[in-house]
C-alpha cells in the first residue's frame, strides 16, 4: 500500500487550545504523524511517497471560496491586528442568536468561520492545511489509477471541516474533497467514518446528496463532541435522505459492541456497492487516549482493518483523531496491515 506523506505539516504546530473546560498544551501535534510514518516505514507496509500538486478546483468543488481565502490570510490578519501577541489565533466571539454575520476584521471572521476554541490557526496552519489536500487527492488519484488502497497521512485532520466552517483540529475537510474528485470522474464514492468523533463537517457537506453515502461510527453527541451533530435520527434530506447512517455508541464501548455497529455499517456499504471507499481513518477509539472514552484494544485494529477488506472495494484511508502517542503508530499500521492481509 502506497503512502502519502510530507514534512509541511511540522510547521503547524499550536502551543496551546481550550477544550472540555481547559487551557493547556495541543494534543494535535506534529509528533502523531511523524510517528506513523517511522512506523509505516519499520514494519515495511510499502512506499511513502511525496504528494502531487493539485489545482484549487477540487478544493473550491467542496468549499466556499470565501473561506478558503480567510484561511489563507487569518494568520497574517492576526499578527497585523496584534503583532504583540503570543497567543495564536482563536476565536473569541460568535454571531450567535440574534447577532449579524460579519467579516469586518478578523476577530469576526475567526467567529463567523470557526466553531470551537480547540482549533488555533498558526503560522504554517494553511500550508499544512493545503498540503493535506495534495496527500488525499494524490492518494485518490493512485486509487483511480489502479490500486487496490492507499493511505492518505494527513495533517491537520479534515472530516469537522465544513463547507465554510472549521473546528475540531479541521480547516479543510480531505475526505469530502476526495470524494468529490472521484464523483467528477463519474463514480460513487463512500465515506466510512470511524473516529471516536463524528465527522460533522463530512456529513453537512453530503447531507442532501444522494451520489455520497455518509456512514459514521462514533461516541454519542449527548455527552461527546461535536454535541450539536451525530445523532441516530439524521438520516439525510431531499436527494440525500437514506444516505446518511449514524451509529452513535455509548461510553465505555468495547470492541464486541464496537464489531456489531460495524457489521451495520458494512451492510449498508455492500447496499449502496460503492466503486471506492473512503475511510476517515480516526484512532481515539483506543482504550487509553487521553481525550476519548471507548475500550478498543491493539488487536481489535488489524480486525478493523480484516472487515474493511472484505468489502473487496478500492478503499482509501485518510488519517484523522488520535492522540495516545505510545499507541497510535502501532494501532495505525495494525489496521492497514489487517486491510492488506485480508
Amino acid at each position: 500500500m502506497k503512502t502519502f506523506y510530507s514534512p509541511v505539516h511540522l510547521a503547524h504546530a499550536p502551543a496551546q487550545e481550550f477544550e472540555m473546560g481547559r487551557m493547556g498544551p495541543a494534543v494535535e501535534v506534529p509528533e502523531r504523524v511523524e510517528r506513523v510514518r517511522a512506523e509505516v516505514e519499520a514494519r515495511k507496509l510499502g512506499p511513502i511517497l511525496p504528494p502531487a500538486e493539485f489545482p484549487d478546483d477540487a478544493i473550491l468543488r467542496i468549499h466556499d471560496a470565501k473561506f478558503v481565502s480567510f484561511l489563507t490570510t487569518a494568520h497574517a490578519d492576526w499578527r497585523a491586528r496584534y503583532p504583540k501577541s503570543t497567543v495564536d489565533a482563536i476565536p473569541s466571539v460568535w454571531p450567535a442568536r440574534g447577532l449579524r454575520i460579519s467579516h469586518a476584521d478578523i476577530e469576526s471572521r475567526l467567529g463567523a468561520y470557526a466553531f470551537d476554541t480547540a482549533t488555533p490557526i498558526t503560522r504554517g496552519t494553511w500550508e499544512a492545511t493545503r498540503t493535506g489536500a495534495n496527500i488525499v487527492l494524490s492518494a485518490a488519484q493512485c486509487i483511480h489509477e489502479g490500486e487496490r488502497a492507499a493511505f492518505a497521512l494527513t495533517r491537520p485532520p479534515g472530516h469537522h471541516a465544513s463547507a465554510e466552517m472549521f473546528g475540531g483540529y479541521c480547516y479543510l475537510n480531505n475526505v469530502a474533497i476526495a470524494a468529490q474528485w472521484f464523483v467528477d470522474r463519474g463514480l460513487r464514492p463512500a465515506v466510512l467514518d470511524v473516529d471516536y468523533h463524528h465527522g460533522n463537517g463530512t456529513q453537512a457537506i453530503f447531507y442532501a446528496r444522494g451520489d455520497v453515502l455518509f456512514v459514521s461510527l462514533h461516541a454519542d453527541p449527548s455527552f461527546a463532541y461535536p454535541h450539536f451533530l451525530g445523532f441516530a435520527d439524521e438520516p439525510g434530506e431531499n436527494a440525500g435522505e437514506g444516505f446518511n447512517l449514524n451509529l452513535p455508541l455509548p461510553r465505555g464501548t468495547a470492541w464486541p459492541a464496537y464489531a456489531e455497529a460495524l457489521a451495520k455499517a458494512i451492510t449498508r456499504l455492500r447496499d449502496f456497492a460503492p466503486d471506492v471507499l473512503l475511510v476517515s481513518l480516526g484512532l481515539d477509539t483506543f482504550e487509553d487516549d487521553p481525550i476519548c472514552r471507548f475500550r478498543i484494544r491493539r488487536e481489535d485494529y488489524l480486525r478493523l482493518g480484516e472487515t474493511l477488506a472484505r468489502l473487496g472495494t478500492p478503499t482509501l484511508f485518510a488519517f484523522e483523531g488520535g492522540y495516545n502517542l505510545d499507541a497510535l503508530a502501532e494501532i495505525t499500521a495494525n489496521v492497514l496491515e489487517g486491510f492488506a492481509s485480508g
